[in-house]
């Protein structure tokens, strides 16, 4: 599929994916695509971050590169390695072939034949079905060092491998940057991006969301478990659930046969949306019987 020509038809094409966005959102994945530009999404976990790049490379029949960034990622392993193992075993083919076979390999060690690309530099290839959406996951998750490289990477979309030169994209990947704000990412890093923060959604978009990722659950469970969600979201917890937990919960029900929520079935099933003994200990007893009547209250109210 060509790039979208409009705000309403990034809303449409990703819905078509199953996921449910706001006009602001499609805005700036509208614009991030019109103008080029990498778009950087922040904020709490398990609110759609990463689902919509997912979204967005099969909406536009393009491949997915992501990577997962982790404390202590550095530019070479963003970028290449070289394949030693193969390497070691082409030396010592060569040594027992005899001279001529180990001049002829010095030029062929550091080789395309023994370079592993990793997504950074398989973003920068070409491809026959256009630009490969890469998916830089959980940025905040790195130092600054990699900040610092990825700041050059992005703003010329090339790489070096001082082996091999550098490497320049024909066209550069749709760029999409995600960040739990678990540390603040460096102003220059954003200055590059488009930026956006991904909120939890309100009431009527969580219950849409719902709809379009557990069709299966009626109208009436859909609404209380978002209202549920929903209220559990303004207590005092260590990690409140996300959306991606309200989908895993819906689920979960779901494969209970459950029809109705009571405060048996939500001990029973806790799990699936709070991820801490503390936050789970705290709805023990009457507290999750609280939470519930003061949710279904508010369905009643609305």
């Amino acid at each position: 599929m060509q790039k979208a020509q409009s705000i309403d038809q990034v809303q449409h094409m990703l819905s078509e994916q199953g996921y449910v966005c706001g006009r602001s959102l499609a805005t700036v994945v509208f614009l991030s695509l019109k103008l080029g530009r990498p778009l950087f999404l922040e904020g709490e976990a398990g609110t759609g971050k990463t689902e919509i790049a997912k979204a967005l490379a099969a909406s536009l029949g393009r491949r997915l590169i992501r990577l997962q960034c982790y404390e202590g990622l550095d530019a070479a392993s963003a970028v290449y390695e070289w394949n030693f193992a193969a390497q070691m075993v082409a030396i010592r083919t060569a040594e027992a072939a005899g001279s001529a076979e180990r001049a002829a390999l010095q030029a062929e060690l550091f080789s395309a034949d023994y370079l592993i690309e990793r997504p950074l530099l398989q973003a920068m290839r070409p491809d026959e079905h256009g630009a490969p959406v890469l998916l830089i996951d959980e940025l905040d998750r790195t130092d600054e060092p990699f900040e610092a490289f990825l700041l050059e990477a992005l703003s010329d979309f090339q790489v070096t491998i001082p082996e091999l030169g550098t490497i320049q994209a024909l066209e550069p990947p749709i760029v999409i940057l995600t960040s739990n704000r678990t540390r603040e990412v460096h102003d220059a890093l954003k200055r590059r991006c488009l930026y956006h923060w991904v909120d939890y959604p309100d009431f009527d978009r969580e219950v849409e969301i719902l709809n379009a990722r557990a069709p299966r659950a009626s109208a009436q469970l859909s609404r209380e478990i978002v209202a549920f969600v929903q209220s559990l979201r303004t207590e005092d917890l260590f990690k409140k659930p996300g959306v991606a937990e309200t989908i895993d919960w819906a689920n979960c029900l779901l494969a209970l046969d459950v029809i109705a929520l009571s405060p048996a079935v939500i001990a029973d099933t806790l799990g699936a949306i709070l991820k801490y003994q503390d936050d789970i200990a705290r709805l023990q007893g009457s507290e999750a019987k609280r939470i519930l009547d003061q949710a279904k209250a508010g369905l009643d109210a609305g």
